[in-house]
């Protein structure tokens, strides 16, 4: 397990938050495919914290995306980056997100976070966010819509409907189980919208979110609480 210092010079305040990520949203790459859905290595990131700790950690967990076997697997640990403020979550995910892929044995291939690309108000969620700062292919894929509107997808495993901001597709909603709620898939950086879909179909078999996050999750949340474990006092 890593453990994480915040970074020097990073974001304090909403103001200076917004403009980075007003900064970045110019690098997000939207014209290339991404590696095809099945092949290569797909790594799933997720969070957990602890605030009455001020702890947050973080986990990397990587598949063979055709056997969706575990081949590595790295956790961090670190102190809260940012307050929790609607639209900047990234900012109190990423420098421990970061250092858990740092400390993979080898390249992470396209990265799923539990969470969203360009489905967000500024168009540059943590898939963005992380895509652009690591230059590695990224989708996001979220339990809820945020604030988008969506048509429920037909009921079939497959079935997509537009996650839409007016007019604008900015992810889809996706049903990975005949008949349950479906995930809200979107672009991060250098993955197209239709292969994001596909990768998150391939990675769902059996269970409504992909093996990605549910592995991811339950890595993140072991590793805080032996994180917690540590930081309690000894007992008299």
């Amino acid at each position: 397990m890593t453990t994480v210092r915040i970074p020097a010079g990073w974001p304090a305040t909403e103001e200076r938050a917004r403009a980075v990520q007003d900064e970045l949203r110019g690098r997000v790459v939207l014209d290339e495919p991404g590696p095809p859905p099945g092949t290569g290595r797909v790594t799933g990131v997720d969070v957990a914290y602890d605030d009455e700790r001020d702890l947050v950690a973080a986990a990397a967990v990587v598949l063979d995306a055709a056997s969706l076997t575990v081949v590595a697997e790295a956790t961090a640990v670190g102190r809260i980056s940012f307050p929790y403020v609607p639209g900047l979550l990234a900012f109190r995910e990423i420098p421990t997100v970061l250092a858990a892929l740092e400390a993979l044995p080898g390249p992470p291939g396209l990265v799923v976070c539990d969470g969203y690309g360009l489905a967000h108000p500024r168009r540059f969620g943590l898939a963005s966010h992380l895509g652009v700062l690591t230059g590695l292919p990224t989708i996001g894929v979220a339990k809820n819509p945020f604030t988008f509107a969506y048509d429920d997808p037909d009921a079939p495993r497959g079935s997509t409907s537009p996650l839409l901001a007016g007019t604008e597709e900015v992810g889809r909603a996706l049903r990975t189980r005949d008949g349950v709620k479906p995930v809200f898939v979107s672009v991060g950086h250098r993955v197209s919208l239709d292969n994001a879909c596909a990768h998150t179909l391939a990675l769902s078999p059996d269970y409504r979110l992909p093996e990605t996050t549910r592995r991811a999750d339950a890595l993140c949340r072991r590793a805080l609480r032996e994180a917690a474990q540590a930081s309690l006092p000894p007992a008299d």
